[in-house]
């Protein structure tokens, strides 16, 4: 379906029995957030809540919340975006079969976006901030925030839509020392064209403006999060995903999206930042609070009828995660033609995404020598980390697979492949003081820590363990050894308090355990952690607390460790310290009362009871 508007696909969902309604009146104070969650784990269809304590409009969640559904929204355009995609790849298959790529070439006349058309709905009025469906989401949340919202700037010195950015900035409404209806905080992170706009604008002592679309068509949603190369207008890419082209107008020099639901229009001035956050984030942990740019509203516009759309973030998996899996649907193979060697890759979400980065690459270097060890897979590794957003890997385990049976989407069998053929003397490379994912607390400061590249290939040098060996059941200081998956071992520590403690601490168990190094080859990977039972309870557990807590450059150790050469090893297992450190952020957690308050809507007779 071509949906002109959030309205149309939210009825076509409920046609085809893919949307409920909330008809109680419901609070946007935790409240809304907390039916979400629980409708979103369930697998449930989506919500509209016709009836948003404080505000006139309605609003919806849980859209995306299935892969399944959100293909659905798609479904009539999904495999155009992927042939001509594929067309840019290798432009050559347009001549050779042209009757074939008709269609994709005609769907690509959508991608013009459409000046000034004959309906502006968006105008129909002008609100104030006070008037929007205020959202609080977590318990520790600083106010109300956006969280779908579509953030329109352009570059002050090649202005127009063609040169434009579109992208998915979380936007703080109330709370900390905002001043309500006047001002909003506008929040980014590494590696995002907003940055680069800004940049322009206060070299130009410039204000920059910022259009904030919220709602619209579908299409406009997924294009603002897909990681177009810098200086191609992401509503190109709505246009041909929608099969509708962009329609725009310019109102006070602003950029407006008629087809959106709401847009708040408004100026960033060079130096001027308000304390932003918390948030509770899809890393599963607050974002703390940070001063960010902030952003003088305008004027704030909606349609009639205006339905104010909204997800939840936290521990993954969440909506967002469909996000993902559609953008590596849609992109294909076009990592691997940017990358030249590079098969597949992974940004693993049960680890919050950027801390844990899976690849398959080749290796062609040298195929005359007799012992295999890593060669091109080590330059892949470099292109890996040096390009968009996959620049902020934390972690980095790469290999080659000569038969083309292994894949990163089966994380374990990845992860078993990589610890059974890595030299822990020769495949550790650390990047210290370098930047890292904003949202990540592991560092030694905001964007700031390591990263760290396990590059493994070759023969097997040892076969996993499916057991904790004996010689970590009675160690000094360590307690409760619980096998995670074959090779990897937690166990547990008391509270980290400092690092020259932690340091004395790895130091004891590297004596324990110094002299049994030939005996624990099987264990490739201990993870000190503050409740080993929950870490090694499944293999999302281990993910996330082994790579969301963990500073490379401080947090790994090695039994027998050597540094030669500037290079650092170690001849015996390798020691994540993966325990809360005092600077990392709180964890995001339910608030019970709102639990059990929520439980009216799903008990017999409620409104969703028999949905889920």
């Amino acid at each position: 379906m071509n949906y002109n508007s959030l309205e149309a696909c939210l009825n076509d969902l409920e046609k085809h029995g893919h949307l409920v309604r909330v008809r109680e009146e419901v609070d946007p104070f935790l409240e809304m957030a907390a039916i979400h969650l629980r409708m979103h784990e369930a697998g449930g269809p989506a919500l509209l809540f016709e009836n948003v304590k404080g505000s006139k409009f309605r609003a919806a969640s849980n859209i995306f919340g299935t892969i399944e559904r959100s293909k659905f929204i798609f479904r009539d355009t999904f495999q155009l975006v992927q042939e001509l995609i594929a067309l840019k790849d290798d432009p050559v298959q347009a001549f050779k079969h042209p009757i074939k790529n008709f269609r994709a070439g005609m769907a690509s006349l959508k991608a013009l976006p459409l000046k000034n058309p004959i309906n502006k709905p968006v105008l129909y009025q002008q609100i104030q901030i006070s008037d929007l469906p205020l959202i609080q989401h977590w318990p520790m949340d600083g106010g109300a925030f956006v969280t779908l919202p579509q953030v329109y700037t352009e570059d002050v010195d090649a202005p127009g839509i063609m040169k434009s950015n579109l992208g998915m900035y979380r936007i703080q409404l109330t709370g900390n020392e905002y001043d309500l209806n006047k001002e909003i905080g506008l929040h980014y992170q590494l590696h995002r064209g907003i940055g680069v706009h800004q940049n322009k604008a206060n070299k130009n002592g410039l204000p920059l403006k910022v259009s904030c679309f919220v709602g619209g068509p579908p299409s406009h949603s997924l294009a603002a999060v897909m990681p177009l190369p810098e200086g191609i207008s992401e509503l190109t890419f709505a246009g041909v995903l929608g099969g509708r082209r962009f329609r725009y107008i310019y109102e006070d020099g602003f950029c407006v999206s008629t087809d959106a639901d709401f847009v708040i229009t408004g100026e960033v001035y060079p130096g001027e930042n308000k304390p932003e956050g918390p948030f509770g984030d899809h890393l599963g942990y607050y974002s703390l609070q940070h001063p960010f740019p902030l952003m003088r509203v305008h004027k704030v516009y909606a349609k009639k009828n205006a339905i104010w759309p909204f997800t939840v973030v936290g521990r993954p998996p969440q909506e967002d995660t469909n996000f993902g899996e559609l953008i590596h649907e849609l992109a294909g193979s076009a990592l691997q033609q940017e990358i030249p060697g590079l098969k597949e890759v992974n940004a693993v979400d049960a680890a919050g995404v950027h801390p844990l980065l899976l690849a398959i690459g080749s290796e062609r270097y040298t195929p005359y020598m007799p012992v295999k060890q890593p060669a091109e897979i080590l330059t892949i590794a470099n292109h890996i980390l040096g390009t968009g957003q996959l620049s902020l890997a934390k972690f980095l385990f790469i290999t080659a697979d000569d038969t083309n049976h292994l894949t990163t989407n089966r994380v374990q069998e990845f992860m078993e492949y990589v610890l059974k053929r890595i030299d822990l003397k020769r495949d550790i490379h650390f990047h210290t003081k370098t930047t890292i994912d904003t949202l990540d607390y592991s560092g030694d400061s905001l964007n700031s820590g390591s990263k760290v590249v396990f590059a493994a290939y070759g023969d097997i040098k040892r076969e996993l363990c499916t057991e904790v060996p004996a010689q970590l059941k009675e160690l000094i200081g360590f307690i409760n050894p619980q096998l995670s998956m074959p090779g990897v071992v937690t166990i547990q520590a008391k509270k980290f308090s400092d690092y020259e403690t932690a340091h004395k601490e790895i130091v004891g168990l590297n004596e324990q355990l110094y002299n049994e190094i030939e005996q624990l080859n099987s264990v490739p990977l201990i993870v000190v952690c503050d409740d080993s039972n929950f870490t090694a309870a499944n293999l999302r557990n281990y993910l996330w607390v082994s790579f969301t807590r963990c500073n490379p450059s401080h947090d790994i150790y090695g039994i027998g460790a050597f540094t030669e050469n500037k290079h650092w090893g170690c001849k015996g297992p390798l020691v994540i310290d993966a325990r809360i450190k005092p600077h990392h952020a709180p964890p995001v957690e339910k608030d019970s009362v709102i639990e059990k308050k929520i439980d009216r809507l799903f008990e017999k007779g409620g409104s969703l009871s028999g949905v889920i």
